[in-house]
């Protein structure tokens, strides 16, 4: 039976964190506005009026390139990509074809403890369109999105599996929003991903004919629509037919994809240069202030981390969140590996990878502060984490303020804890127990820990309750 083999590339537009446009002074950030509302007569296409180049646009996109390891380059060109359609006023989109500002890179991309390369064709500056809202019978326009600055990244198609796929879609989110290029809001398009997958007989010369499946905004969504697509095009193949070169839509309801229009070439689009803009012209001064501007990278978080045992899944969700990572990073420049990692683990428990942490208090001193207390056997590990939970919320108290008032603080006196371990094992509910251990079952000293825990309402030291049953028994 012939095995098929799924190829990916993926194309990702990257909503720069500019605050205005790209060629006007409207402002760019239209989240909590209402449509049509933030929009110049530049972006709506009026006759006379002319495009002025964004340039904090161009640093961002620098600092971009810089962070897919790409050569940034010293000339390059706007073209006009032209098509008609209700969301583009001026009938053309301004773009770069044949001179983009990021050329050749490449992305190492970590899955399951082990990285794989994804080159990077190339990425250029371009303006977006606006938005439509389709409804049963009509549909919508919002151009407040008309004339976003986006960079969008082409990779080369080097991705084979639904997991690899989503592994380069969170590389690149992490790489764009680290080095300050977008402001990272999935929900409202400021990253987007064109996922083109075919498929192939394994070792096939050439590839097979690609659907390109557009406009995804979630890393899951990357991953369910290769899945999807690489069945169904297999499906086609394995009945001796032929896989259409389409357009293809994203339904998540029904998790399936759906055709939208046979996939375009670049003569149908009939590019010129654009007459309104003069090249981007960069001076190499200007690409080193960039590179020494750039902050830590993900990878620098996890080489660092390399040696503190964290779980790849911690590391992924400490990421997540820039502050975060910086906050753990500086924890392990100042104390040792167990204050760090368990720090780590605290946050990746705490916090949701996949929401908004913005509101976030992160207080290094009073979180070392509360690690060293564990360490000393001054509180258990479920008061610590209450604790914790507590100071990442709110930034009005010490630790040991809080743990006095919530009466947390473990009971480490050795005669207190004896005289309640002396208590359980003369009670008649743990007699089976003890016998039980004197057999040789270990297991029950669970329970007789258990019952010292309760009888001091959980503030006991476990393992030193451990110590002193096994003394006695």
């Amino acid at each position: 039976m012939t095995k098929f083999v799924p190829t990916i590339g993926i194309e990702c537009h990257v909503q720069l964190a500019t605050k205005t446009k790209l060629f006007s002074g409207a402002n760019n950030d239209a989240r909590d506005e209402s449509p049509n509302s933030v929009v110049s007569p530049i972006d709506y296409g009026l006759p006379g009026m002319l495009p002025v180049l964004n340039q904090g646009a161009v640093e961002l996109a620098i600092k971009a390139g810089l962070a897919l390891g790409s050569e940034i380059a010293l000339t390059s060109r706007f073209d006009r990509k032209h098509y008609f359609y209700p969301d583009l006023p001026n009938g053309y989109q301004i773009t770069q074809l044949y001179e983009p500002i990021i050329l050749e890179g490449l992305v190492k991309v970590p899955i399951d403890g082990e990285t794989f390369d994804v080159r990077i064709h190339h990425a250029h500056l371009e303006a977006d369109a606006g938005k439509l809202t389709h409804y049963n019978d009509y549909s919508l326009v919002d151009l407040n999105r008309v004339g976003t600055p986006l960079i969008e990244i082409v990779s080369e198609p080097d991705i084979h599996s639904a997991q690899q796929a989503k592994a380069y879609a969170q590389e690149l989110y992490l790489l764009m929003t680290y080095v300050g290029a977008t402001h990272g809001d999935l929900y409202h398009g400021n990253m987007r991903f064109d996922v083109n997958i075919s498929v192939a007989p394994e070792g096939a010369s050439e590839l097979g004919k690609r659907a390109e499946v557009k406009n995804l905004n979630s890393f899951k969504a990357v991953e369910k629509v290769v899945e999807y697509e690489t069945k169904r095009q297999i499906e086609i193949l394995e009945k001796s037919n032929e896989v259409e070169q389409e357009t293809r839509g994203w339904d998540d309801a029904k998790q399936k994809t759906f055709t939208q229009r046979s996939k375009e070439n670049a003569p149908d689009y009939r590019y010129m240069p654009d007459p309104d803009l003069p090249p981007i012209v960069l001076k190499p001064e200007q690409i080193d202030t960039a590179e020494s501007e750039l902050p830590a990278l993900p990878n620098v978080y996890r080489q660092a981390w390399s040696e503190l045992g964290l779980d790849i899944s911690v590391i992924n969700t400490i990421l997540s969140d820039q502050k975060v990572a910086q906050l753990i990073l500086n924890v392990q420049d100042s104390t040792n590996p167990t204050i760090t990692k368990r720090i780590g683990n605290w946050f990746a428990s705490s916090v949701d990878a996949e929401s908004n942490n913005e509101k976030l208090i992160l207080n290094k001193d009073k979180l070392v502060e509360l690690s060293e207390m564990v360490e000393k056997n001054e509180l258990s590990s479920t008061a610590a984490k209450e604790i914790f939970n507590k100071l990442i919320s709110s930034d009005d108290k010490l630790p040991r303020e809080i743990a006095n008032e919530k009466n947390l603080l473990q009971v480490s006196d050795e005669g207190e804890i004896i005289r309640i371990v002396e208590q359980v094992l003369s009670d008649p509910a743990s007699q089976k127990a003890v016998e039980d251990i004197k057999a040789g079952s270990d297991k029950a000293i669970g329970f007789l820990v258990g019952q010292v825990m309760k009888q001091s309402q959980g503030r006991a030291n476990p393992a030193l309750a451990q110590k002193l049953i096994r003394e006695r028994l």
